[in-house]
């Protein structure tokens, strides 16, 4: 992998998140567990290039992106959309993801866990985060889609890019 600086990052995110989906990692070398998610995006906030994620409080991933001040977002490409189906629809309570997906961990300077199969990686600390409150939206109807059948509300990260690897 060749360490890019986040700014220099050229890619379409809007096809990435949406079509490509990611894997979001949190934990340490010991302990942690991934997650297929494709709600997010990149930008530039408070002078700094950031992520933000939203991960619902029922996730197990949610309880390590709680406990950690860092995650990392992993781009496998479209030919690795197998490893999504089993990392989005099984838990890491009672499933070992790692094994049943072939993933490669590597684990960062910074103790974080990334994919050797990332073509993608974002090591991301968190800045900010926030429940999403069904009070705050304006439009009724993304409240009935995502909100009123379908689990808890998510959790918002904004974290910010401190390493990116292609």
């Amino acid at each position: 992998m060749e360490r890019i600086e986040p700014n220099k990052l050229t890619e379409n995110f809007f096809e990435t998140f949406s079509s490509e989906w990611m894997l979001i990692t949190a934990g340490d070398k010991e302990h942690f567990n991934t997650m297929t998610a494709n709600w997010g995006g990149i930008g530039y906030l408070w002078n700094k290039p950031v992520v933000f994620i939203f991960v619902r409080p029922e996730r197990y991933t949610f309880e390590f992106t709680e406990k950690k001040d860092y995650f990392t977002i992993s781009f496998l490409g479209e030919e690795n959309k197998d490893v999504h189906k089993i990392c989005g629809s099984k838990s890491g309570r009672d499933t070992d993801k790692i094994e049943e997906t072939g993933l490669k961990p590597i684990t960062t300077e910074l103790g974080n866990v990334i994919f050797e199969q990332g073509r993608l990686t974002l090591e991301c600390k968190k800045l900010y985060s926030e429940v999403i409150k069904k009070e705050s939206f304006m439009d009724a109807e993304l409240v009935e889609k995502w909100y009123t059948h379908k689990g808890n509300p998510h959790v918002m990260y904004v974290a910010e890019i401190v390493n990116a690897w292609k």
